[in-house]
């Protein structure tokens, strides 16, 4: 059976894939790779004789071209994206011209970067009382964002809020959000997270855009700005003694 997997291969740290992904990375005879966002050592997980193809200089139809063709020669086609595939990835417009070409496509999931950058702070985003919210979108930029999620109308939630893709517009994104989360919100930036030169901060809202600048960030960057940093000793009703549920019933 002809088949492409579109694979997740996480935010960068080698154990941070699934096993599922794995397997296809070890089987595949093809592996089109995001050269730009993911690490080169994640190749090493595929065989030595795979055919191992970067795509950061490749437009979108120059790589469906690549898979669908190897895919037709028999091959077990891999195309690797950072983080999770269903986020921020082209996903639809691939799996849409691989359907085209009468060829079977899975997508296997990888942990985004937000979850990376969550664990690697020993945070929880929905607290109780707090926030019970994590919206993930990105600055409008060149791409934009529809009129009803424009980041105004996002951030008057003051939720967890999750924001990829908008290093290079750090100070109108920043003015924005003072408009409707406390100057003192805390605000976390990663860069690179899991990678071997991660570098992870938390500063408050108002020095979101001089630290993003003071270190140069333009892109492989994410931001969460969540009241639920601020929080200590919040207790879950969910494991409070008096509170009975499904599995606990006295």
């Amino acid at each position: 059976m002809r088949k492409i997997s579109i694979v997740g291969a996480g935010p960068g740290a080698l154990d941070l894939i699934t096993q599922r992904a794995l397997n296809r990375i070890e089987e595949a005879e093809v592996l089109v790779w995001t050269d730009s966002l993911i690490p080169p050592r994640l190749l090493e997980l595929s065989q030595n004789n795979c055919e191992r193809i970067p795509s950061g200089s490749l437009t979108l139809e120059e790589i469906l071209r690549i898979l669908i063709k190897k895919a037709k020669s028999g091959k077990k086609v891999v195309r690797l994206h950072d983080g999770d595939p269903c986020l921020f990835g082209a996903l639809t417009e691939q799996i849409n011209l691989i359907k085209q070409a009468e060829i079977d496509v899975e997508v296997i999931p990888g942990i985004s970067a937000y979850q990376a950058t969550a664990a690697a702070l020993q945070a929880e985003l929905t607290i109780p009382g707090i926030t019970q919210t994590i919206i993930l979108s990105r600055a409008s930029g060149r791409t934009g964002t529809p009129e009803r999620e424009k980041l105004e109308k996002l951030a008057c939630l003051r939720s967890s809020l999750c924001l990829y893709l908008s290093a290079r517009h750090v100070e109108e994104v920043e003015e924005t959000l003072l408009k409707y989360y406390p100057h003192d919100t805390p605000v976390a930036i990663g860069y690179r997270v899991s990678w071997e030169d991660e570098w992870l901060t938390v500063v408050p809202l108002k020095q979101m855009a001089a630290k993003s600048k003071e270190k140069g960030l333009i892109r492989t960057t994410i931001y969460i700005i969540s009241p639920a940093f601020n929080t200590k000793d919040k207790r879950s009703k969910l494991y409070d003694k008096s509170h009975n549920h499904l599995f606990r019933l006295n």
